[in-house]
């Protein structure tokens, strides 16, 4: 069986929130690498300079195998930990998250730090769109162009039912349309595309890799 990948999200995003008049803003950005999400850390502090604090959790890497987090001045374990758990108990990589506090002025104790960062990041990727990771195999299925309309729509059909993605379409001498197709889909669009050609197209199989996958 294929190994569940991470998910993670399609698009940067804020969300507030108000305890015991501290704010704390939440910044979750997608990111590539630990270099990327250092940006990241440091263009949300020039932004927000007047904050006392500037929390961070990051997750990195296809599998999840990489992660960092800091209190940034809160007691210890109650800010960077609490908010990295978060993205571990959803399973997410390649992303940053920020929280941002104004402090107002009432002490929340080290349970009340643990709960306004933990809700203020869950709160945040409630609101993300999530961006699913499947390992995928290229397939490239070569059409001459007096049927490429018709085996266009055969394709973008087939995909939305066999968990797959359309990918690149060459035109050349003919049409080249190139498909992400899981492993269990395999015999499946060789057979599919004999029906729908007479026999006449076959899929050619190639590498293997990683492909981000949005839900419709």
């Amino acid at each position: 069986m294929t190994r569940q990948l991470p998910a993670t999200i399609a698009a940067p995003l804020e969300h507030e929130i108000v305890v015991t008049r501290s704010r704390f803003l939440t910044t979750v950005a997608p990111v590539e690498d630990v270099a990327d999400a250092d940006r990241v850390i440091a263009a949300v502090r020039k932004r927000h300079w007047d904050a006392r604090h500037h929390c961070t959790a990051m997750v990195t890497g296809v599998l999840g195998d990489q992660a960092r987090s800091s209190d940034d001045g809160e007691p210890s374990g109650t800010a960077g930990v609490p908010m990295l758990e978060v993205l571990r108990r959803r399973e997410l990589t390649d992303l940053v998250v920020v929280v941002t506090r104004w402090f107002g002025g009432v002490k929340l104790g080290a349970g009340g730090l643990v709960r306004a960062y933990s809700t203020s990041v869950s709160e945040a990727l409630d609101r993300a769109e999530l961006v699913e990771r499947r390992t995928l195999t290229r397939a490239v299925v070569s059409v001459p162009h007096v049927d490429a309309g018709r085996i266009d729509n055969v394709l973008r059909d087939w995909v939305r039912h066999h968990d797959a993605v359309l990918g690149d379409t060459t035109y050349g001498a003919g049409a080249a349309f190139e498909l992400w197709v899981p492993a269990t889909g395999h015999d499946r669009l060789r057979t599919d595309l004999a029906a729908a050609s007479a026999g006449s197209l076959r899929p050619v199989f190639g590498e293997d890799r990683v492909v981000d996958v949005r839900r419709a």
